[in-house]
């Protein structure tokens, strides 16, 4: 039934654009010729008038022996040669637009076979067929710009089916650990009859740890999934906001993991006026310090400077630790990346980095790394300033930090 009512779509006649190029060049034709007969008709009409230079009452002999009245012989004569051109040029007209059609369907369908290959791909496309392309080599024209840019859009198409299949596999991965650790800590204990009330608070503090952690990550899943939601589109909250506050706040929530690793913090919190979602403002302040805290090292170094240069405003967010190439910092930004290990370790979701450049790009701005020598991470956001007045500095209000060695300036 579907392949009979597939047939019948096809046989029937469509207004398509080879159609219409027929049509058009047919018209046009035709036309053409219409118009070169009725100019010959005219100009023979005119032409064949000798008897008008003779004198009235003038007449002529024909090859018959017959006489006729000039006048009249000049009316026979224009007579039959404007009906012989007629009938003759509208023969001539007809076999033009026959031929003329059916040359500019065939030269049609051969310039527009391109289109029905870019087609015929478009529908045998899945997500198991994203390698097909159209490859044109034809002349460089429309058409093959159009192939073009269709082949760009499907290979842009398979970097995200791809990114997305690698996303949802990370995912599971990540959720999937918490998960097995919560059920297998259950399992033991509940398999265990010996097993005391100490027994089951330890199971208890697993199983609160792993639950933690995954709600953390499903946490940064949503705020990636809202960032990149509103990555080139107008934020749905707009608002003017101070990076200096947001790396503040962010600043104290973490006070405690700062001062049991002994951290050197020092800050220089100039105001930088924003205008934007003031959430994701404080998480891209957020995850930028509690990474540069989490991949620290005992007694190590943190700097945090704010400050608005050239209509745009400035976060950077260095720290020491790790050792990282530069070759690998773009990939830091990626989604499940943790200090260059991937799906590694128990720190974080990986996500941090992935939400910092999301929001970003929702607030049209950038992001960028550069790795310090002998270890860390030197991270600066710049995001477009505010067109407004400028707002008290937030470092007139940040107190230094017990124990933190935070200097503001």
């Amino acid at each position: 039934m579907t392949v009979y009512a597939s047939k019948r779509e096809r046989l029937r006649l469509r207004p398509t654009l080879r159609l219409r190029l027929t049509l058009l060049n047919g018209i046009l034709l035709v036309g053409a010729g219409a118009i070169l007969v009725l100019l010959a008709w005219l100009l023979v009409g005119d032409a064949l008038r000798p008897g008008d230079e003779l004198a009235p009452g003038t007449q002529v002999v024909l090859s018959d022996g017959t006489r006729l009245d000039a006048l009249t012989w000049q009316q026979n004569l224009v007579g039959s040669a404007s009906q012989e051109l007629l009938v003759k040029g509208l023969i001539a007209l007809v076999a033009i637009g026959i031929i003329g059609i059916a040359g500019a369907y065939a030269v049609a369908g051969r310039a527009l076979r391109p289109l029905h290959n870019v087609t015929a791909t478009a529908r045998r496309l899945g997500e198991e067929t994203l390698d097909e392309r159209i490859r044109y080599s034809g002349a460089d024209d429309e058409v093959a710009e159009l192939a073009r840019t269709f082949d760009a859009m499907l290979d842009r198409l398979a970097g995200a089916f791809e990114s997305q299949k690698r996303f949802v596999a990370n995912a599971s991965h990540e959720l999937r650990t918490p998960l097995a650790v919560m059920r297998t800590e259950i399992d033991v204990t509940l398999s265990d009859d010996e097993a005391d009330v100490a027994e089951y608070r330890r199971m208890a503090k697993v199983v609160r740890n792993a639950s933690e952690r995954a709600n953390g990550l499903v946490d940064a899943l949503l705020v990636l999934a809202r960032s990149e939601a509103q990555s080139g589109r107008r934020l749905v909250r707009k608002m003017p906001a101070d990076l200096a506050t947001s790396v503040y706040n962010a600043l104290s929530a973490v006070k405690a993991e700062a001062e049991r690793m002994k951290l050197d913090v020092t800050t220089d919190l100039e105001a930088a006026n924003v205008v934007g979602d003031p959430s994701l403002l404080d998480r891209l302040a957020g995850n930028l310090i509690e990474n540069a805290i989490r991949y620290n090292h005992l007694m190590g170094k943190l700097w945090l400077r704010t400050s608005s240069v050239n209509g745009r405003a400035m976060l950077v967010v260095g720290n020491t630790g790790f050792e990282v190439d530069q070759v690998d910092v773009p990939g830091l930004f990626e989604p499940f990346r943790r200090g260059g290990w991937e799906r590694t370790g128990s720190r974080g979701s990986g996500l941090g980095l992935s939400i910092v450049r999301a929001v970003c790009d929702a607030h049209g701005g950038t992001v960028s790394a550069v790795a310090q020598p002998g270890g860390g991470l030197e991270v600066t956001v710049s995001l477009p300033a505010a067109d407004t007045t400028p707002v008290v500095a937030a470092t007139a209000t940040v107190p230094r930090a017990k124990g933190l060695g935070v200097a503001p300036s």
